[in-house]
């Protein structure tokens, strides 16, 4: 922190009076009801660059700002004049290869995890050499040109793609798109996990196009499939299941309610040499658990991973039934001395919370008793989570064994 500059001609914002506790503690974050929106605020660009000011006159570096956001403010760098250019940007960007460079022997990751790597409201996946973008703040959006040119002169990728297509972005007044941002994206792209290979829609599929979140869960999930009968429901394009299925699962069930998702998924099944070990069932995951369960069916290891029950604060009492109901159904399909394993990526929804749902539903499925947590957790290390933002930390999962 350091007194204001004169002779600066960086926009300032100011804190209110007494407002500036957070921020002086390191969050990341200024809230729009911290800051003094006057007209001069207001009348801010959104996504520009501003000095943070305290109404002691200390300069609490230089942020990305959006008047029209709850979170008005968000830190880039505690340096009041950094100039935040395509070298900024490559500097940053450099340090968030080399930890994942430490982490993964292969270039398949995610590159950039907002906050907690000192790029607020940015995500890159990195598929090889291919690259996924999301700018989820008017500052990323606005800074785009910058960081595709910081990206292009690190790793050189033949495509670079804008996947900004996540709701969040509403908030910050912008619209939700998908487009080419350099290259050749319609070559696609894939990702290798596992001695799988599966291919990767960059203009198309959910989020940036595979959750590379669920890479360590995988793993213990494949870890314990050798030949095993495996339900992968919520499959999407099939990487829980197909990673089961190369560890020497005898059969896998891919269950999802998308065509294009588990066309995808067949086409790597084959592509693998899995497709006489792999079936595919179109279906509402929910609604065909529940039939199968009347049917006497069940399975060694069942993976139930589904999209957000929790997309707003006001789904929070409706996620966590939802939870629950499919713990119980879920559960019900499990062999005895077989594995469960649930996932929720609700950020409305908190980890105790997410238990406890999961632990009712094995309640009224009657296999509670015995059961057995093996693991509780959440992301990979390349979604790491900002310390004084435990909110971000949104995944969360659990591995059981049910005698």
């Amino acid at each position: 922190m350091s007194e204001t500059p004169p002779s600066s001609t960086r926009p300032v914002v100011r804190l209110l009076p007494g407002r500036d506790r957070r921020v002086k503690a390191g969050h990341p974050w200024a809230f729009s009801n911290e800051i003094a929106m006057d007209a001069a605020a207001r009348a801010v660009p959104p996504g520009s660059v501003v000095r943070l000011v305290g109404d002691d006159g200390i300069v609490h570096g230089a942020w990305h700002f959006n008047p029209h956001s709850l979170i008005a403010a968000r830190r880039l760098d505690r340096d009041p004049e950094a100039a935040i250019d395509a070298a900024w940007f490559r500097a940053r960007l450099a340090a968030c290869l080399a930890l994942r460079e430490r982490l993964y022997a292969t270039p398949f990751y995610r590159l950039v995890h907002a906050e907690a790597d000192g790029l607020p409201g940015l995500v890159v996946d990195r598929y090889g050499d291919a690259l996924a973008l999301q700018a989820n703040t008017a500052g990323m959006d606005r800074a785009t040109p910058a960081l595709v040119e910081a990206l292009a002169a690190l790793l050189a990728p033949r495509a670079v793609v804008a996947r900004n297509d996540a709701g969040v972005r509403r908030l910050e007044g912008l619209p939700e798109e998908i487009r080419p941002l350099h290259g050749a994206p319609e070559a696609g792209a894939t990702v290798e996990e596992g001695g799988v290979r599966i291919p990767v829609d960059l203009l198309g599929g959910q989020k940036t196009g595979w959750f590379f979140d669920q890479r360590e869960n995988r793993d213990r999930v494949a870890r314990l499939a050798a030949g095993a009968e495996v339900l992968d429901a919520f499959a999407h394009t099939g990487a829980f299941g197909l990673r089961c299925a190369a560890a020497g699962a005898a059969r896998v069930t891919l269950l999802d309610s998308s065509a294009p998702a588990l066309a995808i998924a067949a086409d790597a099944a084959r592509a693998n040499g899995l497709h006489d070990r792999v079936g595919i069932r179109r279906a509402d995951a929910l609604e065909e658990l529940a039939r199968t369960a009347e049917t006497g069916r069940r399975f060694d290891i069942v993976v139930a991973d589904p999209p957000a029950f929790a997309k707003s604060r006001k789904d929070h009492g409706p996620a966590l039934r939802g939870y629950a109901k499919l713990a119980r159904l879920a559960a019900a399909l499990v062999a005895p001395g077989g594995f469960l394993f649930l996932a929720s990526c609700s950020h409305h929804v908190a980890p105790g919370e997410f238990a406890e749902a999961v632990v009712h539903g094995l309640w009224r499925a009657r296999r509670r008793d015995r059961a057995r947590i093996l693991f509780q957790g959440g992301a990979g290390p390349d979604h790491p989570v900002h310390p004084l933002l435990p909110e971000s930390a949104y995944l969360k999962a659990m591995l059981l064994h049910l005698p």
